[in-house]
C-alpha cells in the first residue's frame, strides 16, 4: 500500500494536521503496523515537494509550528489514478516454503515436518484472526476475512503438497 497516496486521500475531505493524518492512518490502516511520526512528516514532505500537497496554514503551539495540509488538484487525480488501477494479484511463485520443501527433500530432512509446522504456525494465525474477526467492527471484519482467505488458499497448498509429497521427492532428487 503507497503511504503517501492513502495520505492524500485522507487529506481530500479537508486539510489536516500531520498528527491527525497519522491518526487517522492508524485508525483505519494501522491495527498491526501504525505510522511513525517521522514517516508521515517525511512522506508530507515529499508530498509538498512534488506538489501533490501544500501549506494551508501553520498555527503556534506549545511545541513547534504545526502545519495544515491540504491536497493538490495534482494529488486529486493521483488519487483518482490510484483508485481506478486494479493491484496485480500476487502469484506467489517463489515462495519460501515451497523452497524449504524441496530443500528438505534434497537434504534427506523430512519434508512432512516442515509442512506440519507451518499448518501449526496457519491455524494459530486464524484463530487469532478469527477471534479479532469476532470481536471487531466491520473494518476488522473484512480485513481479517481477506488475510482468512489467503491463509485458507496456503492451507490447501499445504494439504495438496503432502498428498503429492512422496511424487516431489523423486521429481527433485532425479
Amino acid at each position: 500500500m503507497s503511504v503517501g497516496t492513502t495520505l492524500l486521500a485522507l487529506l481530500e475531505p479537508g486539510p489536516r494536521h500531520g498528527y491527525d493524518l497519522k491518526r487517522a492512518y492508524d485508525e483505519q490502516f494501522g491495527q498491526d503496523r501504525p505510522l511513525a511520526y517521522g514517516q508521515v512528516y517525511a512522506t508530507l514532505s515529499r508530498l509538498l515537494k512534488n506538489g501533490l500537497v501544500e501549506v494551508a496554514g501553520v498555527e503556534a503551539g506549545d511545541g513547534p509550528e504545526r502545519k495544515r495540509y491540504t491536497i493538490t488538484d495534482a494529488g486529486i487525480t493521483d488519487v483518482e489514478h490510484w483508485l481506478a488501477t486494479p493491484e496485480n494479484p500476487e502469484p506467489y511463485l517463489q515462495n519460501t516454503l515451497y523452497t524449504k520443501v524441496v530443500l528438505a527433500l534434497l537434504s534427506g530432512r523430512s519434508a512432512t515436518t516442515v509442512l506440519d509446522a507451518q499448518r501449526a504456525k496457519h491455524l494459530d494465525v486464524m484463530r487469532e484472526l478469527t477471534r479479532r474477526k469476532r470481536e471487531g467492527d466491520l473494518a476488522t471484519q473484512l480485513i481479517c476475512d481477506h488475510a482468512l482467505f489467503h491463509l485458507e488458499a496456503d492451507l490447501r497448498w499445504l494439504e495438496l503438497t503432502a498428498a503429492r509429497l512422496d511424487e516431489l521427492a523423486r521429481e527433485v532428487r532425479s
